[in-house]
Order: C-alpha cells, then sequence, then structure tokens
C-alpha cells in the first residue's frame, strides 16, 4: 500500500510539473513577467493538487461503494481541494464571476476526463469479457 501511494503521489507529482511547465511555456511566450515568488506559489499549488489526484485515485478502489458514490465524493473532495488551491494561490479572484467561471470550466474538465476514463474501462472490460468468452 506504502509503495502504491509513493508511485501515486511520485506520478501526481509529475503531473503538476508538466501543467506547470506548459504555464511557463504560456507565459513566455506571450511575454509575460512574473516574479519568483508568483511562480513559486503556483507551482506548488500545481503540484499538490497534482499529489492529491494521484492519492485521490485510492477512492475508485473502495470495493463496497458504487461508482456513482465514488464519482460524488471524488467529485467534491476534488472540487473543495482544487477552490482550496486555487483561491491561496490566487488563480481565481475571490468574485462572483470568477468563481462561477472557474467552476464552470473545472467541472467540464472534470467530466471530460471521467469519460475518458470510463470509456478506456469499458474497453478494457470487453476485451476481458472477449478473452473469457474464447476460454470457454
Amino acid at each position: 500500500m506504502i509503495v502504491e501511494a509513493l508511485k501515486r503521489v511520485t506520478s501526481g507529482i509529475a503531473v503538476g510539473g508538466v501543467w506547470t511547465f506548459v504555464v511557463l511555456s504560456i507565459l513566455k511566450f506571450n511575454h509575460i513577467e512574473a516574479t519568483v515568488s508568483d511562480i513559486w506559489i503556483s507551482m506548488l499549488g500545481s503540484l499538490i493538487i497534482g499529489i492529491y489526484f494521484g492519492l485521490s485515485s485510492f477512492i475508485f478502489e473502495v470495493d463496497n461503494w458504487s461508482h456513482l458514490k465514488t464519482t460524488a465524493i471524488h467529485f467534491s473532495l476534488s472540487i473543495a481541494v482544487y477552490f482550496i488551491i486555487a483561491f491561496s494561490a490566487e488563480w481565481v479572484p475571490f468574485t462572483p464571476f470568477a468563481i462561477i467561471t472557474s467552476a464552470l470550466i473545472w467541472i467540464l474538465i472534470y467530466i471530460l476526463v471521467w469519460t475518458g476514463w470510463f470509456i478506456y474501462f469499458k474497453k478494457i472490460e470487453a476485451s476481458l469479457n472477449e478473452e473469457v468468452r474464447k476460454k470457454k
């Protein structure tokens, strides 16, 4: 369990690092200046979110919970963690319009990622079922 958690933390840090690089690249190519302090806090936020998502995947491995329950818990925790980091790192201003816009974008991204994983696992399920049918 500890080894798996470390693997997921490492993967989360890697994803957070990649997102940080993407954002820094956008800043660089658009000639937008940022202070080291701003970059540091944003990178810390990205890494924390990456670690969270790496570890939160354990939620989907609770066998006695339904898919709806695991998704609802994961979604609720994820949006809460996102907004805590987003407000702390000042990614999202604390205004109603910014909060609503950010929430809608976040929900859209969550739905797209969730749908991608759902389709992927449905294909895996179909492949495994086909292998079982062949062995009968």
